[in-house]
Formats: structure tokens, C-alpha cells, sequence
């Protein structure tokens, strides 16, 4: 009898019709023990366990290096994992791609695009190669999803003549020209100015409110915090923790913050009561939360002539879990 591959449905359930299957097992993805070696043996994905809720929009968050993008690449059917399997909408991946991909709209590694074609031409190419994409409605979704991303007036430009932003919202529109059960977004708001940021944050609230799941991938954790219901951190290779975004945040210890116009003599009191980890900021300074009482501290702060004007806990950012998680820092700035 043949052996089933390693990307062979596994014991999680059965193959449903086309584009069902992810409300049977709740999980817009699901992957056990996914796991990519490369040739020479570096290993980009070791084991990977990972739910991603249907209807959730979830981030996806690790540095350069850490295995998202070629997790992305698994799940989409791009490349073979060495082993292990994974789920999307309910249907095996890669083997069942031709049933899965029709229904996920996809934004990786930056758009492919036409530069001697305009934006609009772009995305006709697009859809005109979409074998569901009925003609006769083509020119209406392409109007539709230019104006969803805000490039309507840009439609006639050229595309080499877009900016590097321009050219991420049209690699969006070409995602959303149909109705999608899934969205895959790897680092959606790149080159982006805050405006922009805003705008493209705000329309993937839209499309999770009308029950379309998102998958972000990002390296900007104040992105992941203001738009995600969900995350999962990765480092080496590895998953290190997932979850709601706020439970991920709420297992952290936050930071002592003391705002004060003597942040010198505020830290020396600090040090002298046996906080750990003082840092100045301006006329903030933080530090972990002590042992013993806050009140005490605050009296040696006011006995020392501190003059306080802020004094409490500050709670735990997704940035002060990751490295509590990871024990590294994080390029939080883009």
C-alpha cells in the first residue's frame, strides 16, 4: 500500500468540497510539525504547530531570519515542505492547491508587476489570468479594488513611476479583485508613509469585520498590537508562543515609570531601594517593577526631593513580551 507524504492530509479530518472545510475545524490554517531543511541542511522551519482562528487577523511576527516568510511560502504551495503538514481552509497544502488558492488572496515578497503597463492594465492582467474571474464584471472589480486601496486617481500612471507604497497597495488591490475567505499579507504596509499605514490598517479591520481571515506578517510589533486579534512569535526557526495578542502581552511584567524634571536623582533613589534595570528617557524614568511596596518607593523618591509628577506600573507592550520571549531585541522601527 502507497505510504501518504508528508504532506498528505493528516488525521485532523477529511477533505471537504471546494473552499469549505475551515468552519469544520475552525482554523483558517492549521500546520503540525511543519518543518523546512534546505539543501546543506539549514533548517528555516523546525516543527512548526500554528492555528490561525477563521475570522481572526492574526500577526505573524519575527525578525529577519526567524522562518515567516518561508512558512508563507509552504502555505501557499510555493515550495515542498521536508516534512510535517499543513491545512488551509480545511484542504491539504501543497496537494490540494488548485481547490485552496481561489479563495486567498496573497501579497508576498512585494508585487509582481508590469512597469511599462498602468496601475489599472496591471490589475486587468491580473484578473484576466484568474480562471473564476468572470470578464464580464472585470473592469467593475478592478474600478472596485483600485478605489478600496485609495489608488483610483493613480489608476492611468505607469507602474515603474510608483512609489514603493503605491506599488504595496496595488499588490493589495490585485489580492482583493474577488471575494476572499483568506488574506496573506507579508509586510502589507512596507514603504508606506503614516497616512498610508493608517488607511491600510484600517482596511484590514474592514475585511475582518466582513469575515474575511487575515494573515499579517510583520517585523512592526506596534503594528501587530494595533490591528491583530492573534499572533504568533517566531525566532530561529522556531514558534516561541501564540495567542490572543493581549494575553501575549498580559503574561509580561510591565515598567516602573516615574515622570519627574529630576530623572538623575530619581535614578539614583531608584538604585539605592534596588530596582533593577533604571533607564532615563527625557523626564521619564523606567525600570522593573520592585519587589516590595510602590508606595514606599515613592515615598523615598518624595523624602529624597524627588518632585514626582507620574508614578505608577506601566503595562506590558507586545514589544516587552517578545523579548521577555526571545531574550533579543526587536527592530520596532521599521
Amino acid at each position: 500500500m502507497e505510504q501518504p507524504s508528508a504532506t498528505e492530509p493528516d488525521p485532523e479530518g477529511s477533505d471537504a468540497g471546494a473552499g469549505g472545510g475551515a468552519g469544520a475545524d475552525e482554523a483558517a490554517i492549521r500546520t503540525r510539525a511543519l518543518t523546512k531543511r534546505y539543501r546543506g541542511g539549514q533548517l528555516a522551519v523546525d516543527g512548526l504547530d500554528l492555528t490561525v482562528p477563521a475570522g481572526s487577523v492574526f500577526g505573524f511576527l519575527g525578525p529577519n531570519g526567524s522562518g515567516k516568510t518561508t512558512t508563507i511560502r509552504m502555505l501557499m504551495g510555493l515550495i515542498q515542505p521536508t516534512s510535517g503538514s499543513a491545512r488551509v481552509l480545511g484542504h491539504p497544502v501543497p496537494r490540494a492547491s488548485r481547490t485552496v488558492l481561489p479563495h486567498v488572496g496573497a501579497l508576498i515578497e512585494g508585487p509582481a508587476l508590469y512597469g511599462f503597463l498602468s496601475g489599472r492594465d496591471n490589475l486587468v492582467r491580473y484578473d484576466a489570468a484568474d480562471p473564476t474571474a468572470d470578464p464580464r464584471t472585470r473592469n467593475t472589480r478592478v474600478a472596485a479594488a483600485l478605489d478600496r486601496v485609495g489608488l483610483a486617481a493613480a489608476a492611468g500612471k505607469k507602474a515603474k513611476a510608483y512609489s514603493l507604497g503605491m506599488k504595496q497597495r496595488l499588490g493589495l488591490a490585485a489580492a482583493l479583485l474577488q471575494p476572499r475567505r483568506l488574506l496573506v499579507l507579508d509586510e502589507p504596509t512596507n514603504g508606506l508613509d503614516p497616512q498610508g499605514m493608517r488607511e491600510i490598517r484600517a482596511l484590514i479591520r474592514e475585511l475582518a469585520s466582513d469575515g474575511t481571515t487575515v494573515f499579517l506578517s510583520s517585523h512592526l510589533l506596534d503594528e501587530i498590537e494595533q490591528v491583530c486579534t492573534h499572533a504568533a512569535v517566531m525566532a530561529q526557526g522556531r514558534l516561541i508562543t501564540q495567542g490572543p495578542v493581549a494575553d501575549l502581552a498580559a503574561g509580561t511584567r510591565g515598567r516602573l515609570v516615574v515622570t519627574t524634571p529630576d530623572p538623575a536623582e530619581a535614578a539614583r533613589v531608584l538604585k539605592e531601594q534596588g530596582v533593577g534595570d533604571v533607564v532615563i528617557a527625557e523626564d521619564r524614568v523606567t525600570a522593573d517593577p520592585p519587589e516590595g511596596e510602590l508606595a514606599d518607593i515613592n515615598a523615598a523618591l518624595v523624602a529624597a526631593g524627588v518632585r514626582v509628577r507620574g508614578f505608577g506600573i506601566e503595562r506590558a507592550s507586545l514589544e516587552d513580551a517578545f523579548v521577555a520571549l526571545t531574550g533579543e531585541g526587536f527592530d520596532v522601527a521599521g
